[in-house]
């Protein structure tokens, strides 16, 4: 089941704070504006299951940056070219 999406400005949300919990409480999620530009967002609180979900996409795109990463090849060196360096 799909809950709607309400934007407003971060005025009328604080004007009517009361009923936007009501609204997320039914689940639906509230983007709160400032000058139009999205600076909030106003929902459910997660779950486990949402938590697990994104630590396991993250978790897949680094390990997807891991294969397409190729080893740094910085030729041969010496001590004296690591620390003796001013």
């Amino acid at each position: 089941m799909t809950h709607a999406t309400l934007t407003i400005p971060a005025a009328e949300a604080n004007r009517q704070f009361s009923k936007l919990l009501r609204a997320v409480r039914e689940g639906a999620r509230v983007i709160i504006t400032s000058h139009g530009e999205p600076v909030a967002q106003l929902g459910p609180p997660d779950t486990e299951a949402d938590e697990a979900a994104r630590l396991n996409e993250a978790l897949a795109a680094l390990e997807s940056q891991w294969e397409q990463a190729g080893p740094i090849v910085v030729g041969a060196w010496t001590r004296d070219e690591l620390y003796d360096r001013i």
